[in-house]
């Protein structure tokens, strides 16, 4: 199979972009082995890390329908099935080559025939090594660079499994080299390949690194985003001429940046359902346990499920407030019993209106319309877990002064009071509320101010190394008054540095003020705005290039992605039903099947470090606003029990003025 450039271009292949991976990975490597194969099944065989890219795309049915037999693991012992040809999926690494001739070289050769396809660009010296081998070459049905190496987590997002990107990229010891330099040449590589699926060349912009003064060095992590775009930048040359019908001008935009320019995002509450599930419940990834009632009466049994795009209430509510999805299931619910006379029979015997747990009691005791609900009641109970949460935990209180120390209507005095008022708040909470303190007003860290915030919150030692630790994210450093230096975080602290109200984008609900910095540098993006002195691209538009539809307000450039978020108006916990603010459940139906052929060129944004759900929920959002669609990409997708477990791994040494080469 092959993904036309010039469709791609002009929004003939408008598939979405887990839809392209997939089938890349069924069609133009599964079945096209399938020409000159005289097996009628084969045997797949992968390593620890390309598994888990088909795992992220294709389930085993898609699999075993493609003529997959057997899915085998390279390093594992295995049964020699000379009768049957083997398709491999492997990364082009020394050691996985050395794997393969074993299989496949000598008089006795595992399988029949064998088809390679790598994840990445495979290095000249290990296809002379495959190729020195006479004995391999007639066993060898393809030799092939399949260029995909990244995990698809959503219809438009993607990880590059840099787990500890923050650890090998920010942190003191990273500037060793070792770890730092594979980090960086990894991660370019399989970003890079994003763009080889989807047939596309990028115009690369990218944060540029910022020095105290001309006099100055510069660190290797504030280098971090610059040395991405060239390594990315470097593949996407050799992809114009290694890869057929790859687009020989710019087809769309790419922004790098690194967690700096956000660092209050993946620490704050974030109200929507998706966030809450992930942030408040003990998820495994996307999986919950679910207890249900067994069929035969007895006591609830639990059930394993997977909150994903194939469920369409998690599809229509996640992206919605929670008190917007906790009203919607009961309208549901209210809706079915309205529909069902046995149900209405019922209803009247109780008298009385009735919650939305009696409303899912009294539908579970139909029996024949159990499969119709089973989905509602999931999340009806899973609703009403994350409710309980929220008061048992005071998190409005809590989530009302992470949103008032942003935007300014609150500081030291009602934090102080807080932490000696709100006894029920937990460790985590307070956590979290002084790791925004610190991010807006590092200068307070800057002597024992900062360690007696902590010990009045109560923190433990772990505690006090995350909070210490956001400065290894710091980017900005600026000479004080007093002729040393001091650090400052990307959020400026003065108060009256607010951006400028989105006043079309008001939204009812309660606690909806926040929103990350992407959202803002993305609609910058679409415009041609990005500020020039922040900012830098690797190439110069072509002639051919055109940016996307762009709004058409006429008002003044927003303010640098650094300063400090303008206040929103805030609301009631519920809001009016027939509003749009493209977050609610109906919005984000309304717009899931849009077509994208209507769309103009895709942006593509990649943030080192780790995204937050918040932020692919702006892609999904202003994917509809700006008629592109939006793809977010990072190293991982980080709640904030991960981000700040994250931050706690990283060199717990203080900062010091040497560190940053002054």
């Amino acid at each position: 199979m092959s993904l036309d450039s010039d469709s791609s271009s002009q929004g003939g292949d408008r598939r979405s972009f887990r839809q392209i991976t997939r089938d890349r990975l069924l069609f133009e490597m599964l079945r096209s082995t399938r020409k000159d194969s005289k097996s009628a099944w084969k045997v797949l065989i992968m390593d620890k890390f390309t598994v888990k890219i088909m795992s992220y795309s294709c389930k085993m049915a898609d699999i075993t329908e493609e003529g997959v037999s057997l899915v085998e693991d390279l390093y594992k012992r295995r049964q020699p099935l000379p009768s049957l040809d083997a398709i491999y999926f492997i990364q082009p690494t020394k050691e996985n080559v050395v794997m393969f001739l074993s299989d496949m070289s000598g008089r006795s050769p595992l399988y029949k025939k064998a088809y390679v396809f790598f994840s990445s660009p495979i290095q000249k010296d290990l296809v002379a090594q495959i190729k020195r081998d006479s004995s391999i070459l007639p066993r060898i049905g393809a030799l092939s660079e399949m260029n995909l190496e990244y995990f698809p987590i959503d219809s438009q997002g993607f990880i590059t499994d840099h787990e500890r990107a923050l650890e090998e990229l920010f942190c003191e010891s990273a500037e060793g080299f070792n770890k730092y330099n594979a980090c960086l040449n990894a991660m370019a590589t399989r970003i890079s390949t994003v763009f080889a699926s989807m047939r596309e060349f990028p115009r690369v912009h990218y944060r540029i690194a910022k020095t105290i003064d001309a006099s100055t060095m510069t660190t290797l992590r504030d280098m971090v985003p610059t040395k991405i775009a060239a390594g990315v930048w470097n593949y996407l040359s050799k992809y114009k001429t290694s890869i057929p019908e790859f687009p020989q001008t710019e087809t769309c935009e790419l922004l790098i940046v690194d967690r700096s320019v956000d660092q209050i995002a993946p620490i704050i509450h974030e109200w929507t359902y998706d966030a809450m599930c992930h942030d408040l419940l003990c998820m495994d990834g996307n999986k919950y346990i679910h207890e249900v009632s067994s069929k035969n009466g007895s006591a609830s049994e639990k059930k394993e499920v997977l909150l994903e795009d194939h469920d369409p209430v998690w599809l229509e509510l996640r992206h919605s407030h929670i008190a917007d999805a906790s009203e919607r299931l009961h309208d549901k619910m209210t809706h079915f019993v309205s529909k069902n006379k046995a149900a209405q029979l019922q209803q009247a015997r109780t008298g009385g209106e009735l919650s939305t747990r009696d409303l899912q009691k009294m539908v579970q005791a139909l029996p024949q319309y159990t499969d119709q609900i089973d989905k509602l009641s999931l999340h009806v109970e899973i609703a009403g877990k994350l409710n309980v949460i929220i008061r048992e935990q005071c998190l409005r209180d809590v989530g009302q002064l992470e949103q008032d120390l942003v935007f300014g209507d609150a500081g030291t005095k009602e934090l102080i009071n807080f932490f000696r008022t709100q006894l029920g708040v937990s460790r985590e909470n307070k956590l979290r509320l002084l790791m925004i303190y610190a991010a807006i007003n590092p200068e307070k860290f800057e002597s024992d101010k900062g360690t007696k915030m902590m010990q009045l919150a109560g923190l433990s030692a772990d505690d006090m190394i995350a909070v210490n630790n956001m400065r290894c994210l710091c980017t900005d450093t600026k000479k004080s008054s007093g002729g040393g230096f001091t650090l400052k975080f990307d959020v400026q602290k003065k108060k009256h540095a607010h951006r400028k109200e989105r006043t079309t984008e008001q939204s009812a609900w309660a606690l909806s003020r926040f929103y990350p910095v992407l959202e803002e540098l993305i609609e910058q993006l679409s415009k041609g705005e990005l500020p020039k002195d922040e900012y830098n691209c690797m190439n110069d538009p072509s002639p051919s290039f055109h940016v996307g539809p762009t709004t058409t307000s006429t008002s003044a450039r927003t303010s640098p992605a650094h300063s400090m978020r303008s206040r929103r108006t805030g609301g009631s916990w519920a809001r009016p039903r027939g509003s749009d603010d493209g977050y609610s459940s109906d919005s984000v139906l309304k717009h899931a099947s849009s077509d994208f052929q209507k769309h103009g060129q895709r942006i593509f944004v990649f943030v080192i470090g780790g995204a937050t759900r918040s932020e692919l929920r702006a892609a999904h959002k202003l994917s509809s606003k700006l008629k592109r669609e939006v793809i977010l990409g990072s190293s991982s997708l980080d709640d904030p029990p991960q981000f700040i477990t994250k931050l706690k791994m990283m060199s717990a040494e203080e900062l010091t003025l040497d560190d940053l080469h002054i």
